[in-house]
This record gives C-alpha cells, sequence and structure tokens, in this order.
C-alpha cells in the first residue's frame, strides 16, 4: 500500500467500506486480535471524516476508538438495553466511524461530517446510535444516573457505559454527581475515563492536576480498576473483571495516548502544551494527512497479514479544495490579543483567567509577558468567575475568557453574585453566534445576549471589526462602572464596509455603515453586519435603498440617538446573531416603544427561531434566513405587504 499513498493525487483520501469492517468482525483470529485491527480501521475512517469535512477533533477520536471496538463488538448487548454514549463530545467523529462500521448509521454518513442533515460536530440525539446530546462538560454521569433510576422505575434492564474526557474532570458537575450513585447502589453504570493525559491548552498534570483519581472515585464508594485503554486484551478483561461486580458503580480509568495509531499524532509527555501538540483539533494538512493514511494503512494491512487475512480493500475520493479569495478575511483575536497587552501595560491591576482556551481566546501573548498575572483555570467555569470575583473585591481587575456558550451559562449565578457586589469585572466570550457552524449546537452561542444581558449593571457589547476592538476594551475596562461583557465573533470573516474616520464608541448609540431612506437594518458583529450590507445592495438592485446600522451595545440603548436614527423611516428590520427572544432586536423594539411616537412604524425582528444545526457556514446561514440572500429576500417581501 506504500505506492499508492505515495503515487496517489494530491488530495485523495482513502477510506474502509463497511463490508470491509463485516470480513475482519467474522475473522476467526482471537477477540483481541480482531479488534485491535478493528479500531486502526475505524482511526482511518474517522481521519478520511475530518480531512473531509475540514475539521473535527483526531487526537480524542483515536484515544478512544480501542475502548469502542471493545464496547461495540464484544462487550454490548443492546437487545438487553446496553448503552454508550460519550459525555466528553469531541471523539464523536471517532463514534460515527464506529457507528458505520457496525451499521447503526448509513454509509454514505462518511461523507457528511459537519454538513448539514449529515454529522453534528459534537453527539447529538437526532443521529441514530446517540442517546444523548453533549453539552458544556460534566453532565454525563448525571445523565447517566437519570436514565438509571428511569429503567428501575419502568423495570428495565440494561447496562450504561459513559466516557468523560480526564480533562473534564475538572467540573464540578462529575463530582456532584458520584455520591449519590454510590450510595444507590447503581452498579449498571460504567464510567470509562479516557485518560489520555493532554487537554485543549496544555497537559491535564499543567492545566489542573487530578491527583490520585483512583483514590478519589474510591473514597465516593465506586469500584475502580485502572488499565491501558489502548490494549484490546486488557480492556476486555477489565470489563469481564467488572460484570460480577454488584451494589457499586464502576469507574475503568483508562491510560490511553491522544492521537493514538498514528506515531506522529501521538501526544504522551505530561508536558506537552498547546504549540507541541497539534492534533487536538482540526484537519490534518495534506501532507500530515497522507503520513498517516500510510502508517495507519501498512500497521492496518500488516495485522490482516498475521492473522492470515487479506489485505485492505480501499475506497478513495477526493478532498474537498478549499475556498479561496483575494480578500483578506478581518480576524478579531489579534487585535483583541493586542488591546489586552496594551492595557496591561498600563494597568498593573489587571488580571487574565482562562478555561483551557489559552490558544483560541488569544492568550498565549499574555501569558508570557505577564506569567503572574495570568490564572488558568481549568474546565471550571464557575470556579474560574468566583475567583474572578474575589479578585475584584480584594482590587483586582479581572478579565475573564471562554467561549460565551459556556462563559455566560455554565457559570451565570456566578456571574449575577459579582454583579451584585458593584465590582468590575470584564468577561470575554469567544466562538459567539450561529458560527461556526460545524461544532454544532452545544459550540453555538446563540442565547448569551438573554442570559446575562440583564443582569443589572452588566453592558453587553459586540465588535464590527478589528479596529472596534480595542475601543470597546477600553471603554470596558476604564469607562464603565460595572461589569461587561465582550461578545467575540472567532473565525475570519470578509467584510464589505468600515468604520467612519474618528469613530468613538458612545453607550447606547450606533453608527451607520450605509445610507438610506427606504429602510433601516440595525444590527452588530461582523457576520451580521457583512450580510446586512450585501443584503441591502441586492435590495438596491431593486430600487430599495436601506441604511444600515452597526449597534455594538446588545443590551443598552440611546433612547435619543435612536429617536433620531428611526425618524425618517418607516420600516425598522432588526437582525440577530442569537435567538430571536431576548437578543438585541428585544431591546431596540421595548426602547421604541417607550419613545412613544406617535407615527406608524413597521418593525420586524429577525434571528434564529430554533435549535442551529451543525453544518458549513454558508450552507448554516442560509437554512436559518441569516445570509444576504435570504435577508434580502425577506425584507423586500414585507416591505412590498404594507
Amino acid at each position: 500500500m506504500g505506492d499508492l499513498i505515495g503515487e496517489a493525487v494530491e488530495g485523495t483520501l482513502y477510506y474502509a467500506a463497511r463490508r470491509e469492517f463485516s470480513r475482519v468482525a467474522a475473522h476467526p483470529a482471537s477477540t483481541p486480535e480482531r479488534l485491535s485491527v478493528y479500531a486502526d480501521m475505524a482511526r482511518l475512517n474517522t481521519l478520511f471524516m475530518i480531512a473531509n469535512a475540514g475539521s473535527g477533533h483526531i487526537g480524542s477520536s483515536f484515544s478512544s476508538l480501542d475502548i469502542l471496538a471493545c464496547l461495540y463488538l464484544d462487550e454490548m448487548d443492546c437487545e438487553q438495553g446496553d448503552i454508550f454514549f460519550s459525555s466528553k463530545g469531541h471523539d464523536a467523529p471517532g463514534l460515527y466511524a464506529m457507528l458505520i462500521a457496525t451499521g447503526t448509521l448509513p454509509e454514505e454518513k462518511l461523507h457528511r461530517l459537519r454538513r448539514l442533515d449529515g454529522l453534528p460536530g459534537h453527539p447529538d440525539i437526532a443521529v441514530p446510535g446517540m442517546v444523548t446530546n453533549t453539552g458544556s462538560l460534566g453532565m454525563g454521569i448525571s445523565k447517566a444516573k437519570g436514565m438509571a433510576f428511569a429503567n428501575r422505575q419502568f423495570g428495565k434492564s440494561g447496562r450504561i457505559f459513559v466516557m468523560t474526557g480526564d480533562g473534564e474532570l475538572q467540573e464540578g458537575q462529575i463530582w456532584e454527581s458520584l455520591v449519590s450513585a454510590a450510595n444507590a447502589g447503581l452498579d449498571e453504570i460504567t464510567v470509562i475515563v479516557d485518560h489520555n493525559k493532554i487537554q485543549s491548552d496544555y497537559s491535564v498534570e499543567r492545566t489542573m492536576s487530578l491527583g490520585d483519581i483512583e483514590a478519589k472515585f474510591k473514597a465516593f464508594g465506586w469500584e475502580v480498576v485502572r488499565i491501558d485503554g489502548n490494549d484490546t486484551d486488557t480492556i476486555l478483561k477489565a470489563f469481564q473483571q467488572l460484570r460480577s461486580v454488584a451494589t457499586k458503580p464502576k469507574v475503568i480509568i483508562a491510560d490511553t495516548v491522544k492521537g493514538k495509531g498514528v506515531s506522529f499524532m501521538e501526544g504522551t509527555s505530561i508536558d506537552s502544551d498547546v504549540e507541541m501538540f497539534r492534533f487536538h483539533s482540526g484537519a490534518p494538512q495534506s501532507g500530515d494527512y497522507r503520513r498517516a493514511a500510510q502508517e495507519l494503512i501498512e500497521r492496518i494491512n500488516g495485522k490482516l497479514s498475521s492473522m492470515g487475512a487479506e489485505a485492505l480493500e480501499l475506497e478513495q475520493t477526493t478532498r474537498p479544495a478549499p475556498a479561496t479569495s483575494n480578500v483578506e478575511p478581518a480576524r478579531l483575536f489579534p487585535a483583541y490579543t493586542q488591546a489586552l497587552l496594551d492595557q496591561a501595560q498600563k494597568n498593573k491591576k489587571i488580571v487574565a483567567l482562562d478555561a483551557d482556551l489559552v490558544l483560541d481566546m488569544g492568550l498565549i501573548p499574555f501569558s508570557e509577558k505577564f506569567p503572574d498575572r495570568f490564572v488558568e483555570c481549568g474546565i471550571a467555569e464557575m470556579d474560574m468567575v468566583s475567583q474572578a470575583g474575589g479578585m475584584a473585591l480584594k482590587g483586582l481587575l479581572p478579565v475573564v475568557h471562554s467561549f460565551s456558550c459556556f462563559l455566560s451559562t455554565r457559570p451565570n449565578e456566578q456571574i449575577y453574585n459579582n454583579a451584585t457586589e458593584h465590582t468590575k469585572i470584564v468577561y470575554v466570550g469567544g466562538l459567539s453566534g450561529v458560527l461556526p457552524a460545524g461544532p454544532g449546537h452545544s459550540h453555538q452561542s446563540v442565547r448569551d445576549i438573554s442570559a446575562v444581558g440583564g443582569i443589572p449593571g452588566l453592558v453587553m457589547v459586540e465588535p464590527s471589526c478589528p479596529d472596534e476592538v480595542a475601543p470597546l476594551f477600553d471603554w470596558c475596562l476604564n469607562h464603565h462602572d460595572g461589569a461587561s461583557f465582550l461578545r467575540m465573533i472567532s473565525i475570519p470573516y470578509q467584510l464589505p464596509y468600515a468604520l467612519p474616520a474618528g469613530y468613538r464608541p458612545s453607550l447606547g448609540q450606533g453608527v451607520t455603515l450605509r445610507e438610506g431612506r427606504d429602510a433601516l437594518i440595525i444590527t452588530y458583529g461582523m457576520v451580521m453586519l457583512s450580510e446586512a450590507i450585501k443584503a441591502a445592495e441586492m435590495l438596491a438592485g431593486k430600487g430599495l435603498e436601506v441604511q444600515v446600522v452597526n449597534l455594538p451595545w446588545l443590551n443598552h440603548i440611546d433612547g435619543k440617538w435612536l429617536s433620531g436614527t428611526i425618524a425618517v423611516h418607516s420600516y425598522v428590520f432588526t437582525i440577530d446573531n442569537h435567538y430571536i427572544d431576548g437578543g438585541q432586536g428585544d431591546y431596540i423594539l421595548s426602547a421604541i416603544a417607550a419613545l412613544g411616537h406617535d407615527k406608524h412604524l413597521a418593525c420586524h425582528k429577525f434571528g434564529l427561531t430554533s435549535v442551529p444545526p451543525s453544518g458549513t457556514n454558508d450552507e448554516v446561514l442560509a437554512a436559518v434566513g441569516l445570509d444576504a440572500a435570504s435577508l434580502a429576500r425577506d425584507i423586500s417581501a414585507r416591505m412590498k405587504l404594507r
């Protein structure tokens, strides 16, 4: 197979058809041998799916596949009600590969990872074989307890296997979930900790050491075994050992290797950090894909040969070409990184807190320049926000970082508690809005405005472009007397507009990016403003001139400014990169109502009305009606109805 990969046309991708998995599953070799090659074949297909999709999590999928092979082909009895689900969620591509191989999912789904009507980036119960959704980490064991309780109520049998990550053990809900499971004697629950020792930022040991996790689980009353989680023989023996344990929930601490199966993708050092381990997330580059596929295919065929089986018959397809453009897209986080450094240089009270997202949130330069003022909190958002509260009470100026989907919701009570103390804290949320759409709804932050926008004294802002980041951040730090939330788009986006010269943000007031007298669009952020400007250009082709206003203040509206802005208009449209309920549009329409205008004003809110799907950015924007073409069509239709 070496020649096939070496001479292949650039962009060729390889995968194994289901018939090859069936052939291996039926082979008379020993069970551990069969399962080992089956797991490697699933790795090959996982690699294919992620490369074809352009994103995904290789490391976490690869580390768990030996365990999944043992569960699905040997240990679980689905007819007796046994189920498995992942609490960590990043292993979704590997789990999909296993479900496709075993026939639970259609084989064509191999080509639909992170595509509309395909396989979402994280587990979702709409996909056959998925019994629960993932969300913010830490929920899995609690859900397993609920399932066990329901089974007992209905007199049903069935074991529940749930996999957690080791970094996930930093979430407080994990430890809340343990005591009652032991007290209730839930021996039908088996938790498998994928202890691959590397999380998003650094090693687990460096980020937040777990200490003696065997002793911790035992202290909570659980039966504990620790094994090599990438050795199928050892895994099978552990499951066999635990079958005889009654009246106690069980946990397997599975020591695994992140990226297991491809030598240059494997992360084994406890000192590995985000710059040393490149395969936590994202699709492999062309050269890395070819090397990885080569290594997997050669090892699979070597194992098949030792079993006396024929070599793997491969399928192949062409990798989709990446979209290209002559226009450089705008990126917010480089501007934020510089703004944070500049402010920290001037104010020694500024400290930055991070929840295992140091790379994504642009914090590596800060952590290097101000190591004594950087606090890595791990996957523990509630703890992080309350730490910030304590710091603020003692005179520091905390800047708290995580993805908006986790920062606005999991520690919501803690954010509110801090606000009641009238201290100044800046919360910075990345990955805000419906894009990127590939990871799915657990990571699409489209309810954060409603989640924290009503907290007294807290002001939410969202920059429209890199040039607006520093002024808004400066306002949050130096001009606002209270808490603030800087909502940030993480993806690059091409901007068909620029802020006017000399623009400075003023609380509750917007700025016009495009003039027009026939209708008014008020929105915010790079994605929605870009789509609004493009929609306005489309409408101009129909003879409708639409004014587009950037209003970076998400939950505070200056009534006097708004009154002057809407004065010449009969139609006002708001666009939210968020659910319609509780978004900026609600604040704008409430402010319009409070003005008491006697003129008739037709208002309409655009935004999400249901849980957004997973897919490519373009197809999901169109699916939820927030792309330029959909907006132009719907605005035109509403204006003609009057």
